[in-house]
């Protein structure tokens, strides 16, 4: 509880010369005898989403349960973590599995559509030239919690994600190469350069002042900018107007979110040097990855972020964990014992690269809890059995506190064959969006 004077609104701002200055969250902000839940100081839900291509070595192999390495043993809470899931078992109460899970809109599709469906739960249409497909449900709750952050959301990979060969004619590209669509026909890039993605969240330049000094500049120039176009607009014809208006309401909106990176207060923050581009060591690049998104969270730069740790139909080898063969002519794995054996390794190693960045989420403080605590991670793959390139039954679960929506430390059993929308669904709401249906979704998943 906090007990103060005097109360003023949260949206208090300074005014003068013509500029409004917005003030960060004070004391006198918050109302007396008011449970810091019901103020501006709330947890703010953080979401991401963690893809990972060539699916999982569960039961649906020649050789059955026996070589099942992703699925807990156990159902509810009375469970036990696989072989590959074990790196996570200092935060198993923070983790639900999901057993059952099948999504139709990447049905035979083998690579090409794989990832974009995995968050949208429809199948695009490929009889049209371009993207066509919905808005995928990072995108949906950017939309919904990503408006007051520099960056609505945050969309990177570890490696160029243009990987497929059938990358050629109508939209095989768009759906191969990224998770995330804006809306229908606007797939979004994932950025696999991290000091682009440095550069996107604290600035251009390397050190502090280089970064300030760019920002002032952009600054400059949409001011002089805003100026002229409202001094052209007052002499042009209603039809020019309405064309200005959409520029200048782009402009705004450029405006606001370098208002909202000049106002983020980083004096808490370790920020790094900036990188100098994509690493030659895959291991550190993977790890590199992480970092900016937990910093990204922890500066609350962006609430949303997804995540392609390694691009579907990758020939990337693992010789840093001794598994030199190239992971996509892996992944046929023909039932070889040896194969699977790899590709488990391989399936391993990036849960434990995970399970790093859950770790150093859980030891960053946020509001009265942790970011662990505050945040929603599906982290999955699209396909199942990477021979077949089948998509049922999918790896996935879901890592967090989810702000107080979500209660992990148990494995759920659902109906064989339940729609992946389903799991969309929940997230969503869980997200605050509060909506019916979802893609082919036939309800929440109970007790996620």
């Amino acid at each position: 509880m906090y007990l103060t004077k005097k109360h003023l609104s949260r949206r208090t701002v300074l005014k003068g010369a013509g500029i409004s200055v917005g003030l960060p969250l004070l004391d006198a902000m918050i109302p007396a005898a008011t449970a810091l839940a019901q103020t501006a100081a709330a947890p703010k839900l953080r979401a991401g989403f963690f893809y990972i291509p060539h699916g999982a070595i569960m039961w649906n192999t020649a050789h059955g349960a026996e070589l099942d390495h992703w699925t807990p043993s156990g159902a509810g809470a009375d469970f036990a973590l696989s072989p590959i899931l074990e790196p996570l078992e200092d935060y198993k109460h923070y983790l639900t599995s999901f057993a059952n899970l099948e999504n139709k809109a990447a049905r035979n599709t083998v690579h090409t559509t794989v990832p974009a469906t995995w968050l949208s739960g429809l199948a695009p249409d490929q009889g049209v030239r371009g993207a066509s497909m919905s808005a995928t449900i990072d995108q949906i709750i950017a939309g919904h919690i990503g408006q007051d952050t520099a960056l609505p959301s945050l969309e990177i990979a570890s490696e160029t994600t243009i990987q497929v060969a059938a990358c050629s004619g109508g939209g095989a590209c768009y759906y191969s190469s990224t998770l995330s669509f804006r809306n229908a026909v606007s797939p979004l890039p994932m950025e696999f350069n991290p000091r682009k993605v440095f550069s996107q969240l604290f600035g251009e330049g390397d050190t502090p002042e280089e970064r300030e000094a760019i920002a002032n500049q952009t600054k400059s120039l949409l001011d002089l900018i805003s100026e002229r176009t409202h001094a052209l607009q007052r002499s042009l014809s209603a039809s020019d107007r309405a064309v200005l208006g959409e520029y200048l309401d782009t402009v705004r909106e450029i405006e606001r979110r370098v208002e909202l990176a000049e106002q983020r207060d980083l004096s808490a923050i370790d920020v790094p040097e900036a990188p100098i581009g994509e690493l030659d060591s895959f291991d550190e690049q993977v790890r590199l990855m992480f970092d900016l998104i937990a910093l990204a969270y922890q500066a609350d730069l962006t609430r949303v972020a997804s995540y392609i740790m390694v691009a579907e139909g990758t020939n990337r080898t693992y010789n840093h964990i001794g598994v030199p063969d190239a992971f996509h002519p892996l992944s046929h794995h023909a039932n070889n014992i040896d194969r699977l054996h790899k590709l488990v390794r391989i399936q391993r190693y990036h849960v434990e690269r995970f399970a790093d960045f859950v770790a150093k989420l859980a030891a960053t403080p946020d509001g009265e809890g942790t970011l662990l605590d505050n945040a929603m991670l599906l982290y999955g793959s699209n396909m199942s059995n990477s021979d077949r390139h089948n998509n049922y039954p999918l790896p996935t679960i879901l890592v967090g506190g989810g702000a107080g929506t979500l209660e992990g430390g148990k494995h759920i059993e659902l109906p064989e064959r339940t729609t992946l929308a389903n799991l969309h669904l929940t997230v969503l709401n869980k997200a605050g969006l509060e909506l019916p249906s979802y893609a082919d979704s036939t309800g929440e998943i109970a007790g996620a």
